[in-house]
């Protein structure tokens, strides 16, 4: 799940719940840049209430996973 297009702060709770569960390995950040600025999207990405050891997941590691890329 591409996470671009809206902000944060308009995830359903049913996203946020599966986020910290079993789609914690299927969410990519995305911050639709130019229409949702990136310090908009990450300032309202930090008061969602997502794991810690999730929102690394999110922000950087599933896209390595997806490209195959080696951290």
């Amino acid at each position: 799940i591409d996470l671009s297009g809206w902000s944060p702060k308009y995830f359903p709770p049913q996203l946020v719940k599966a986020a910290n569960s079993k789609l914690r390995g299927k969410e990519l950040f995305g911050s639709d840049f130019p229409v949702i600025q990136v310090d908009r999207w990450m300032t309202d990405f930090a008061v969602l209430d997502i794991k810690p050891e999730v929102r690394p997941l999110i922000l950087k590691d599933n896209a390595l996973t997806a490209l195959g890329i080696k951290a």
